[in-house]
């Protein structure tokens, strides 16, 4: 499993056009100086962060050979509550994804070099906490409604495969009442989540938005037809060892180990998940089984 990692070249910001959001979608790109056919991943932050987050986990897969392209989204520039974009901040969250998709050929123009050396047909979608909601619902979960009905799908035939990281679990009665009243979208249906993804979950991961243990992190794979796979980390907090990057203050189970492993095992999951590599995903699933001291465990279905 130990390819060759490539020189990195990543630029900030490439500005997209978002007509409809009030303000243009400002994006980092990251790519592998050489090769072709690169594969995609369009990546979505947790709350407040942004595209410049997530470094460990944008430069270890586009040295791998990866196009990583992560958006800011709304949430991070500070709306005022009474904007009225606010109540709709998850559902642009979505469409800022959709956007980056639409406009490959822009994000290829403005990187120097990358112009005819992207596959647009292997594009997978990833993030973490919040961001993992906003990349699941692309790969097909809904997000039910006041009238408890699920909404509308946002699935993407474009998207190939999702990596969900510390992937927000069901609503209703599991939400604390904290999340209830300032996040009530975050209450969704897994039902139709059929893209291939792969959970990662802390078993440490307490979260003040539910009422329920780190368990809660796992519905998605408990509930989703298409999550066929879950890593869960021994002992990970909801930085799963840091995988934020150095920016943000709030890792507080700092692991390199952890930020190594989870590096290691969303590159093989997307690989075979691609159909880049159909050994990758087996190898890693049994070298971590194999691992004298594992990190952590995967389960399949």
């Amino acid at each position: 499993m130990n390819h060759s990692t490539t020189p990195v070249l990543s630029v900030s910001p490439v500005t997209l056009a978002a007509p409809d959001r009030g303000q243009d979608l400002q994006v980092r790109v990251t790519a592998p100086t050489a090769g072709r056919d690169l594969p995609v991943i369009v990546f979505s932050h947790g709350m407040t962060l942004g595209m410049d987050d997530y470094a460990p986990l944008a430069t270890f897969w586009a040295a791998h050979g990866f196009v990583v392209i992560q958006p800011t989204h709304l949430d991070s520039l500070g709306l005022a509550p009474d904007d009225p974009r606010t109540p709709f901040i998850w559902r642009i969250r979505t469409e800022d994804l959709t956007g980056v998709l639409d406009q490959f050929d822009a994000v290829e123009a403005a990187v120097p070099g990358l112009g005819g050396r992207v596959d647009h047909d292997r594009v997978a979608v990833a993030g973490h906490s919040w961001g993992a909601q906003t990349a699941s619902t692309l790969a097909g979960a809904r997000v039910i409604g006041a009238d408890g009905a699920p909404g509308e799908s946002q699935a993407d035939s474009r998207v190939g495969a999702a990596v969900l990281l510390c992937l927000p679990g069901t609503g209703g009665a599991d939400l604390s009442p904290m999340a209830a009243q300032y996040f009530p979208f975050m209450s969704p249906d897994f039902a139709e989540l059929k893209t291939p993804s792969l959970i990662v979950a802390g078993d440490a991961d307490q979260s003040p938005l539910t009422v329920r243990g780190p368990d809660w992190f796992t519905d998605g794979f408990r509930l989703g037809s298409g999550a066929t796979d879950l890593l869960t980390l021994f002992g990970a907090e909801h930085g799963l060892g840091g995988i934020q990057g150095a920016h943000d203050t709030r890792t507080t189970d700092e692991s390199p180990e952890r930020v190594a492993l989870v590096q290691r095992v969303t590159l093989a999951y997307l690989r075979t998940a691609l159909g880049l590599d159909a050994a990758a995903w087996p190898e890693a699933r049994a070298a971590l089984a194999a691992s004298g001291e594992p990190l952590g465990r995967i389960d399949s279905k």
